[in-house]
Parts: structure tokens; C-alpha cells; sequence
């Protein structure tokens, strides 16, 4: 008597055989575009998690901003930039945000998250240091985790992007 697994293995290789015999395809065809299935799917499901990551960390720091906090002001202070570097990077920020869930502008929405947040990582990295106030450098990898997000959709996206777009889309750009 087989056991379950023995008896799905040999129902698996007949459906297999089967299909080599009715359809005429290779079977490490038909694997490898379901191996490509799963990567687009997995790939999907990457891209939702970093629009909505994106968004969410973006729009959880507006509070802060606009509201004057005291650690925001220190920050916008001690790069010289409050109270215009404050409200005008939350409006920014609060763009960027909005269009990462509008699907036509979502490259819009990331190319603004990243030039925000690689503003933020070079105040880091220059005048303000990592740990910002004892918060344990939490700012610092906020914005390393939404600028890689950015970047990904970027990536993504890069069909959408117009002039950039279409060059990087064109493999035979680089040869003319």
C-alpha cells in the first residue's frame, strides 16, 4: 500500500507525462514559467508592502512636523532650516505620500519620498549624527527604510517614468 506522498508523487508524474504527450511542451519549460509566476507574484505583493510602508512612515512623521514638535524643531533647527524647512518638507512629504496611492503618479509619489528622505540621511550623516536626541537612530533608519522603499517602486515603475522610462526600457540605448 502507498502512502499519500508516494501516491501524489506518481499521480504528478503521470499528470506530467501526460501533458508531454497531449501538449508537446518540455517539462522545464512549463516549471520555469511557473518558477517566473511566483516571482512576479512575490514581486507584487514586495511593491504593496513598500507603497503602503512608504506612505504609512511618511504620513506618521507629519504629525510631528506640523505640529511643532521638539524634537522635529531641534532637527530643522540645528540644520538651519526651521520653521520653513519643517513645513515645507512635511508638505512635501505629505504629497509624496498621497501619490504613492494614486496608481498613475506612484512613481511620482516615490521619486519625492526618495529625494525627501536622501536629504534626511545626508543631515544624518553630516550635521546631525545617527542618534538624534537619544531616540536611538530611529529617524535615521525610518528614512533608510523609505528611501529604499522609493527606490524599489522606482524600480518597479521605471515603465512609467517619462524620458527616463523609455531609456531605461530601451536595451539598445546605450549602443547608439
Amino acid at each position: 500500500m502507498q502512502s499519500g506522498w508516494q501516491n501524489h508523487n506518481a499521480n504528478f508524474i503521470f499528470s506530467e507525462i501526460l501533458s508531454l504527450l497531449v501538449r508537446n511542451e518540455p517539462i522545464r519549460r512549463r516549471r520555469k514559467e511557473a518558477v517566473w509566476w511566483r516571482i512576479e507574484r512575490l514581486m507584487k505583493i514586495i511593491y504593496q508592502i513598500c507603497r503602503g510602508l512608504a506612505a504609512i512612515i511618511l504620513l506618521q512623521t507629519l504629525f510631528f512636523k506640523f505640529t511643532g514638535a521638539e524634537e522635529s524643531v531641534y532637527i530643522f533647527s540645528k540644520v538651519g532650516a526651521e520653521p520653513v524647512g519643517r513645513i515645507g518638507s512635511g508638505i512635501v512629504e505629505l504629497i509624496a505620500a498621497i501619490l504613492l496611492f494614486v496608481p498613475r503618479w506612484t512613481w511620482l509619489g516615490a521619486t519625492l519620498a526618495c529625494g525627501v528622505m536622501a536629504g534626511a540621511i545626508l543631515s544624518h550623516l553630516t550635521i546631525l549624527g545617527i542618534d538624534v536626541k537619544g531616540d536611538g537612530g530611529l529617524l535615521f533608519g525610518l528614512a533608510c527604510v523609505v528611501f529604499g522603499c522609493g527606490l524599489f517602486i522606482l524600480w518597479v515603475k521605471k515603465a512609467d517614468v517619462p524620458i527616463l522610462g523609455s531609456i531605461l526600457l530601451n536595451k539598445n540605448a546605450c549602443n547608439r
